[in-house]
């Protein structure tokens, strides 16, 4: 069985169940700049980019604004997702201890994403942490980034977790496997596993099982 040595996360629903709490904080923020109401889907509509793209594509003239009333609301409203989900702090300090190399890569901009990684204390377990950009996706960027940077790493050696089909095929164009992580309650399970994965787990614990065998 093949070692891995480097675990990449996302965050969104995959280290937390932060997806209502951002499309909240977008609704709070957006809604009153532009004068009308905002759909679920009209927001996850937009991702891809990072927050600050969001904000471009749905408010455009109020772009200053919007990104400063949405960080305030996304940390205001944080106790709707106050810690990870079970079982992920744990699979953090068991990848620690062995001495796994833990990134994370993440279509978050960089002021969500340490808002949210200081509330769950988990900053401190990833040695990189890429995050996204307001011009469009930049995950397989990040991750070759990433992956460029550790000497004598195969692509096997490497997995990449992630929630979305964006995710799946991020990897892939990345050149890493990738594992679906099916456990938070927007996973999209059918749209996954049409796009193939190396594995899919609908929870933590039966992904932290698998994963302690092959560290």
């Amino acid at each position: 069985m093949k070692k891995i040595k480097v675990v990449i996360f996302d965050l969104d629903g995959t280290i937390a169940n932060t997806l209502p709490l951002c499309i909240r904080a977008f609704r709070e923020s957006i809604e009153p700049l532009i004068h009308r109401p905002l759909s679920d889907s009209e927001i996850i509509a937009t991702f891809g980019p990072s927050e600050e793209g969001t904000i471009m594509a749905l408010a455009p003239n109020h772009y200053e604004e919007g990104i400063k009333d949405y960080l305030r609301f996304y940390e205001d409203l944080h106790d709707m997702c106050p810690s990870p989900f079970d079982g992920i702090e744990n699979i953090l300090e068991v990848l620690r201890n062995k001495s796994v190399h833990t990134s994370m890569v993440t279509g978050k901009g960089k002021h969500s994403t340490k808002i949210s990684l200081d509330r769950f204390g988990l900053a401190h377990f990833f040695e990189v942490v890429e995050t996204g950009s307001p011009k469009g996706p930049r995950k397989v960027e990040a991750i070759q980034r990433i992956l460029s940077s550790l000497k004598n790493i195969k692509s096997y050696e490497v997995i990449y977790v992630g929630d979305s089909p964006s995710d799946i095929i991020s990897s892939r164009n990345a050149g890493v496997p990738v594992i679906a992580a099916a456990w938070a309650e927007t996973a999209e399970k059918e749209n996954l596993l049409k796009l193939n994965p190396n594995r899919m787990f609908d929870s933590v614990n039966k992904f932290a099982e698998w994963l302690f065998d092959r560290v």
